[in-house]
């Protein structure tokens, strides 16, 4: 069997999916490459195939219609063979010695017979438009190089959640969750990294800067003018994650709920504030549904998330209080360089 499986969902990817691929062969026969050409109109395809046909037993090419982001995960998970499951967009890439190790450490705990759910690393924002780069590391928030649960985390910060770039799952979890990522939506990574939390037991840190984010693209989806354009898809992943979060009675630790909430409520803050920056009546009516459609789903949660600091930014009074929150938003961007 692979030790993990890499999917590369990929759409009009060219001119930089090659530098991602050969970041990832040199796992050799224990890693499997799925390249998802996701309808792509260049030559994504035929770069595919051609690494396919040079490495055999190690990568694969699969051709559909344009899905979107979540249908290509959707489609590598569906043929994955591997233990384990990650996804490396076409324009990110894996530090090749971080990977090594990391691929040493699977190994070893499968050769033990260890049921690991979750592996999470550091990654690295690789900026474009300054040639600049900082990681994120959990190295005060989870214990190091053991096998540990929910109950044993501690506080993230708001810059410093799981996000898809940080987390290896094992891919039977993600099958008995039920994990499928909905087609034609961007933003969905945050649905891959709040879903199969409750049914992760144990986790495994490794304080490695492995995976590198490629940011500063204009036509990338978390660009600020694409986010506009695109906050309908931003609302109906908020609206899932809600939905996520109240489908269950009781989540395993109360650390975890505490982190869910948490992660929750930046991203109604996110979606909230982007409402704002463009705040037309159609816009203004699009956010109270979405504080509406929390507080219908789950009253006691929407009390929590609305009277806290973040859902205050998010509901400022007058147009004096929407400046302030932009403003604000656009300085800690600029701070931490997020988009």
């Amino acid at each position: 069997m692979k030790i993990i499986t890499f999917t590369v969902p990929s759409y009009n990817s060219e001119a930089y999916m090659k530098h991602c691929i050969e970041s990832l062969l040199p796992g050799g026969e224990d890693v499997e490459i799925i390249i998802v050409n996701d309808g792509s109109k260049d030559s994504t395809g035929e770069i595919a195939d051609d690494y396919a046909s040079r490495y055999p037993g190690i990568v694969k090419a699969i051709h559909q219609e344009n899905g979107g982001h979540g249908e290509g995960v959707n489609a590598g998970l569906r043929n994955a063979s591997g233990l384990y499951y990650k996804v490396v967009d076409s324009d990110d890439w894996l530090d090749t010695d971080g990977m090594l190790e990391v691929l040493s450490k699977l190994k070893e705990l499968s050769a033990k017979g260890t049921t690991l759910d979750m592996m999470v690393c550091n990654y690295v924002y690789e900026h474009t438009s300054d040639n600049s780069s900082h990681a994120v590391n959990y190295k005060y928030v989870l214990p190091q190089n053991r096998i540990f649960g929910w109950d044993e985390i501690g506080t993230f910060k708001p810059t410093q959640y799981l996000l898809m770039h940080s987390v290896i799952y094992r891919t039977e979890l993600l099958r008995e969750c039920g994990l499928v990522l909905p087609k034609h939506t961007f933003y969905v990574d945050n649905l891959f990294v709040y879903i199969p939390l409750p049914y992760v037991k144990t986790i495994y840190y490794m304080n490695i800067d492995l995976y590198r984010y490629f940011i500063g693209r204009e036509d990338q989806s978390v660009n600020e003018k694409n986010m506009l354009n695109r906050i309908d898809q931003q609302l109906r992943v908020n609206k899932l994650m809600i939905d996520a979060y109240n489908s269950h009675d009781k989540l395993p630790s109360r650390r975890l709920a505490n982190y869910m909430k948490n992660y929750l409520s930046i991203m109604m803050t996110i979606s909230s504030i982007f409402l704002q920056i463009s705040p037309t009546k159609e816009n203004m009516e699009k956010k109270a549904d979405l504080w509406s459609y929390l507080k219908e789903s789950n009253e006691m949660l929407y009390f929590r998330l609305r009277y806290r600091l973040l859902g205050t930014i998010s509901n400022p009074y007058g147009k004096v209080g929407r400046k302030l929150t932009i403003n604000l938003y656009r300085l800690m961007r600029r701070i931490y360089k997020f988009n």
